[in-house]
């Protein structure tokens, strides 16, 4: 089992920055790779962005790309979300999900463990 608990929501101002921060613990060894979800109300949950545990390949949901970029700290067991620009339509739930398997998926239901989510607010 695999546990992901986030932080660093919050409320930001229309062109403002937040960074997401996800720890994961548990069966580590497991993972292949992390991403970022989003939901916003009465939408479905979608793709933000993904992060290859080992080599560290990125991958980017085109209306992130160029504003939001993925990291990770393996030393810490640590995936980031650094959002930049941020802008009226970011507002959501934003969930951390970990894989097990070797294709990174943009579905949700390709993810394997989820944590419970952090509110961001892009508001004025």
């Amino acid at each position: 089992q695999v546990q992901l608990v986030e932080s660093g929501g919050g409320l930001v101002q229309p062109g403002g920055s937040l960074r997401l921060s996800c720890a994961a613990s548990g069966s580590i060894a497991s993972i292949s790779a992390m991403g970022w979800f989003r939901q916003a109300p009465g939408k479905e949950r979608e793709f933000v962005a993904a992060i290859r545990w080992s080599v560290g390949s990125t991958y980017y949901a085109d209306s992130v790309k160029g504003r939001f970029t993925i990291s990770r700290d393996n030393a810490k067991n640590t995936v980031y979300l650094q959002m930049n620009s941020l802008k009226p339509e970011d507002t959501a739930v934003y969930y951390c999900a970990a894989l097990r398997g070797i294709v990174i998926h943009t579905s949700p239901r390709g993810y394997d463990y989820w944590g419970q989510g952090t509110q961001v607010t892009v508001s004025s």
